[in-house]
């Protein structure tokens, strides 16, 4: 399924950033504009992702990884904080920040190796570690609307 079929675009360029509004009202379109950023996702490239318990972060993110050219399954890695996924064009650093207590904890885990290298990295709950995210980040927000459909998304995308 083409990310184009259904959904909404309007693209707003301030000065300094450009922001994205999508819509969508399936998932198989969720993954589908995660799918077109993993195809166009370059070397050293964060994208953060916040949005509520259920939204479809991890969905969002399975369509990257599948952009990527990854076929293993991917989940969250909430109880592991990060999974590595080595087999697509690019490696892919899938975090889940939802569990830590201590920003130190990213300092064990090596975040800036990740961060900083040859792969991609995916941040789910990119709010809680904040502090540590680059200027450069693409942060891509997904809200529900339940008064416009339970499959509703509204995703916001700011370069």
């Amino acid at each position: 399924m083409s990310a184009q079929n259904n959904i909404n675009y309007n693209t707003v360029r301030p000065e300094s950033e450009k922001i994205t509004y999508l819509e969508t009202t399936t998932p198989q379109q969720t993954f589908a504009i995660g799918q077109e950023l993993g195809r166009k996702a370059a070397a050293g490239e964060i994208y953060t992702l916040t949005g509520d318990l259920g939204v479809g972060k991890t969905v969002f993110t399975q369509g990257i990884a599948a952009g990527l050219g990854i076929v293993e399954p991917v989940n969250s890695p909430t109880f592991t904080i990060v999974q590595i996924y080595e087999e697509g064009r690019l490696p892919l650093y899938h975090f889940d920040t939802y569990r830590i207590v201590d920003i130190a904890e990213m300092d064990e885990i090596g975040y800036e190796d990740y961060f900083y290298g040859d792969g991609v990295c995916i941040i789910e709950w990119a709010e809680l570690i904040c502090e540590l995210i680059p200027d450069t980040a693409v942060r891509i927000t997904i809200e529900k609307d339940l008064e416009k459909g339970f499959d509703y998304r509204k995703i916001t995308i700011v370069r």
